[in-house]
């Protein structure tokens, strides 16, 4: 699931070296492609997570569904991709997993996340550079979704009853004290709180280690499904989960679509508690 930067620095020196995918985007922020023209990994193509990454909006569908795949085979072949793909950004992984998520989802076998990102590869001294990498030849490459799972509505109400359903959401969101972007507060009934920062080690973008991961969610019973605000830093909590060796499955409209629909019920407050 993880590259480290000096593995990723190696492999670009290769004759085929991977595929890079700058995927820098945070919520509330809209200058992604600026911060990629102002520094990024040599050779990496910028992808836009609004509208490469994400089909538009809808009550329905949450803040951002998942795109087709024919308009996600068109950005692949765009950005060249033929085998090995590897995607960054510069908050820890948050919006590239959503790059790594669909991709895989989408049937491309070999796709990694850089470990610690942007930050990580300059803190190890390696370069960057600005503008607008060349673009790479387009590829043929043909996509086929469904190949990770997901969840519907209403089977993410159901899984609290047979498994464990997590929200990756901060814990204020999850206990419904602050909403600042969906049209309520609270949480699916039944889920449990494991916000997507604890998957990083303290004051860092790297992610902790496998065992420290595989402790973190000891406690998760059952299928596990995971939501989040809109399904893209659930992606990172799906990442973390796969190095921990614990398969998920992404309910896709996450709390934007769940919190649009007035007949969806909402709980409020702290986690419900875990089965002994």
């Amino acid at each position: 699931m993880l590259i480290s930067v000096d593995e990723l620095h190696r492999r670009a020196a290769e004759a085929d070296p991977p595929v890079l995918l700058d995927v820098r985007w945070a919520l509330g922020d809209p200058h992604g492609e600026q911060h990629y023209r102002d520094g990024h990994l040599p050779g990496a193509v910028f992808v836009d997570l609004e509208t490469e990454l994400a089909a538009p909006g809808s009550p329905e569908g949450g803040r951002h569904p998942l795109p087709s795949v024919e308009l996600l085979q068109a950005a692949a072949r765009r950005w060249g991709i033929t085998g090995r793909v590897v995607v960054y950004d510069n908050t820890g992984g948050l919006a590239a997993a959503r790059a790594w998520w669909l991709l895989r989802w989408a049937g491309v076998r070999e796709v990694l996340l850089l470990d610690g990102g942007l930050a990580a590869w300059q803190a190890a001294g390696y370069a960057v550079v600005t503008g607008v990498a060349r673009p790479r030849p387009a590829s043929e490459i043909v996509l086929r979704g469904g190949q990770l799972p997901t969840l519907t509505a209403d089977e993410a109400a159901a899984l609290p009853g047979t498994g464990t359903l997590v929200d990756a959401r901060a814990a204020e969101r999850y206990r419904g004290e602050v909403e600042p972007v969906d049209p309520r507060a609270g949480h699916i009934p039944g889920a449990v709180n494991l916000p997507t920062t604890g998957n990083l080690r303290d004051g860092t973008s790297l992610f902790r280690t496998a065992a420290e991961l595989r402790e973190r969610f000891a406690a998760l019973t059952g299928p596990v499904g995971v939501y989040c605000g809109s399904g893209v830093t659930a992606a990172h909590e799906i990442v973390a989960l796969a190095v921990a060796g614990i398969d998920a499955a992404l309910y896709p409209g996450s709390w934007s679509a769940w919190s649009s629909d007035p007949e969806r019920p909402v709980a409020t407050g702290e986690q419900p508690a875990r089965p002994a």
